[in-house]
């Protein structure tokens, strides 16, 4: 087995070095189908952090009468950081507030006149509900208006729930997060089977040019495993260059998009690249030795049924 499989790999890199330009296609062509799978998972990355920064400046407030009972209001704190949906909550007394809207309104003049009239703070505490999912807003909100938010003897201390003022725009973010991830799904997918398909037949075309020596071969009585082998030693050897070369094509290209595009993007495709290298690389040398070998495997079968 070790003769024959020494063989097989000889006779594999054999044929890659005689294949000559047919050869060079061959890494091209996997080389554009794994650069198209790494601007895919780029892509995905730069859509996932957009979306995620979307998530982030979406939130619930929760704004309490003045002069609230602070105890209670962390009790409710407290009975909202036990549900599931919750991802964090930030309070802000009524004291702090009021230093927030003065920092705000420094440059109003009539505001802060105003405010120094009253000589009390007229602002009460709110909370800050931040949901792992956009989708989880409205339970987090039917939670306020159930039997166990009352309990804790919140109904009397709320003064209003922005979710309701703010629910067509929450709603309709959740569809576009929800459409935008779909629609990212469907490209990869169609763009990767195109990918595959212009693998598979150019690969091919390299295997028609040996179909004599392939039919010679079985004439003299070579096992499949023979004839297959060197083929898919073929593969693999088009799949580790072509995913070398696209892992060094990509680096000054992700350099220069980082350095030009990261405002637009919303973050920085060369850092991330970079942080990832590994994982990156595991996947498009695994994708493209599995184009490699799946394409030779099934093009030189072809003319094994014959």
């Amino acid at each position: 087995m070790s003769v024959l499989f020494n063989r097989i790999v000889k006779s594999g890199f054999l044929n890659f070095k005689r294949g000559g330009l047919v050869s060079f296609a061959s890494v091209l062509v996997v080389t554009i189908t794994l650069s198209v799978i790494t601007t895919l998972l780029l892509l995905q990355a730069v859509l996932h952090s957009s979306l995620d920064q979307i998530r982030d400046k979406v939130d619930v407030s929760i704004y309490f009468t003045t002069g609230a009972n602070e105890e209670k209001i962390l009790a409710l704190k407290s009975s909202l950081e036990q549900l599931p949906e919750v991802a964090s909550i930030t309070y802000t007394s009524a004291a702090e507030a009021l230093v927030d809207f003065r920092e705000r309104h420094k440059d109003d003049y009539p505001t802060i006149q105003a405010l120094d009239e009253i000589r009390e703070n007229p602002l009460g505490a709110y909370l800050n509900v931040k949901a792992r999912e956009v989708s989880q807003y409205e339970s987090i909100a039917n939670f306020l208006k159930s039997d166990d938010a009352l309990v804790i003897g919140s109904l009397n201390i709320i003064d209003k729930i922005n979710y309701y003022q703010n629910k067509d725009v929450i709603e309709r973010l959740n569809s576009i997060i929800n459409g935008s991830e779909r629609l990212g799904f469907i490209i990869t997918l169609l763009l990767v089977i195109i990918s595959i398909i212009i693998t598979f037949n150019t690969i091919r075309l390299t295997i028609f040019i040996a179909k004599e020596e392939i039919g010679i071969m079985r004439l003299v009585g070579a096992s499949k495993m023979r004839i297959q082998g060197p083929f898919m030693i073929e593969g693999v050897i088009y799949g580790t260059i072509s995913a070398v070369v696209t892992l060094l094509l990509f680096l000054p290209a992700t350099y220069w998009i980082g350095q030009n595009m990261t405002p637009f993007l919303g973050m920085n495709v060369y850092d991330y690249y970079t942080s990832n290298l590994l994982e990156i690389f595991g996947i498009i040398l695994g994708s493209g030795i599995l184009l490699g070998v799946v394409s030779s495997l099934l093009a030189v079968r072809k003319y094994l049924n014959k």
